[in-house]
C-alpha cells in the first residue's frame, strides 16, 4: 500500500504504545487521527510532536465502547482528511485480579473498553475503510502466556485474535489485511503501574534479549504491518515480545 495520503487513526494515541504508533506513522507518512478518551493535553501534545515534524494530525476524542461515539470519529476523519485508510486498536485497560476476587467493575470495565471497543471500531472501519486498507488490533502475549490475576484480560486479547483471524476473511475481495500484534511486557504506564521492582525486573529477563519492550518497537512491528512491505501478511498474530514465548 502507497503511504501517499493515506490516513491512519490510532485508538487509545494520547500516551504509551499508541502515542509510539501515531508519531511513527506520521513520520512515515500517514495523515493520523490521534484518539483519546479523557486525556486532552497529552493527546494536543502529540499532534503538536507530530505537526512539528512536519505531518499532519488532528485529535479526536471517543470513548470507544460508545458506538455513536467511535461513528463520529470516522466522521471527523473523513471530514479532516477524505477517508481512513488504516485502523489500530490499541485502546485498552488492564486490571488484575484472581478470578475468584474480580468484582463487576474490574470484568465489565475490560470487557467494554478491550474487546466491545475494538468490535465497535473494527465493525465501522469494515463497512468504511478505503479498499487496499489496513487493521492492526492490539493484543498481548499474555493471551499465550496465561499469568495467573491477568485472566479478564486476557481473555479479552484472546478474543480479539480469534475477531482478527475471522475478520480477515470477511474482507475477502477488498485487499483489506486484518492482523494483531501482541506485545509482551513493555516499558509503559499500564504495565509498570503497580507492580514492584522485583517483577518489574523478573519480567524483564524473562525473554532471550533480556529487557522489556520499548512503545517504539511495538510502532516497529505495526508499521511494517500497515506499510508496503507488509501487505502480504493477513489474518496473522505478531508476537512482539522478544522470544518470551
Amino acid at each position: 500500500m502507497s503511504i501517499q495520503n493515506k490516513t491512519a487513526l490510532v485508538t487509545g494515541a494520547s500516551r504509551g504504545i499508541g502515542a509510539a504508533i501515531a508519531t511513527r506513522l506520521a513520520k512515515d507518512g500517514f495523515n493520523v487521527i490521534v484518539n483519546y478518551a479523557g486525556s486532552e493535553a497529552a493527546a494536543a501534545k502529540v499532534v503538536a510532536e507530530i505537526e512539528t515534524s512536519g505531518g499532519k494530525a488532528v485529535a479526536a476524542q471517543a470513548d470507544v465502547s460508545d458506538p455513536g461515539a467511535v461513528k463520529r470519529m470516522f466522521d471527523l476523519a473523513e471530514s479532516a482528511f477524505g477517508g481512513v485508510d488504516v485502523l489500530v486498536n490499541n485502546a485498552g485497560i488492564m486490571k488484575l485480579s484472581a478470578l475468584a476476587e474480580a468484582d463487576d467493575a474490574l470484568i465489565d470495565g475490560q470487557i467494554d473498553i478491550n474487546l466491545k471497543g475494538s468490535i465497535n471500531t473494527m465493525r465501522e472501519a469494515a463497512q468504511r475503510l478505503r479498499e487496499g486498507g489496513r487493521i492492526v488490533n492490539l493484543s498481548s502475549s499474555v493471551a499465550a502466556l496465561k499469568f495467573e490475576t491477568y485472566g479478564i484480560y486476557a481473555a479479552t486479547k484472546g478474543a480479539i485474535e480469534i475477531l482478527t483471524g475471522i475478520l480477515a476473511k470477511e474482507m475477502r475481495g477488498r485487499g483489506i489485511t486484518v492482523n494483531a500484534v501482541a506485545p509482551g511486557p513493555t516499558g509503559t504506564e499500564l504495565f509498570l503501574d503497580g507492580k514492584p521492582e522485583a517483577v518489574i525486573e523478573k519480567l524483564s529477563k524473562a525473554n532471550p534479549l533480556e529487557r522489556l519492550g520499548t512503545p517504539e518497537d511495538i510502532a516497529n512491528a505495526v508499521a511494517f504491518l500497515v506499510g508496503p512491505d507488509g501487505g502480504w501478511i493477513n489474518g496473522q498474530v505478531l508476537r512482539a515480545n522478544g522470544g518470551m514465548i
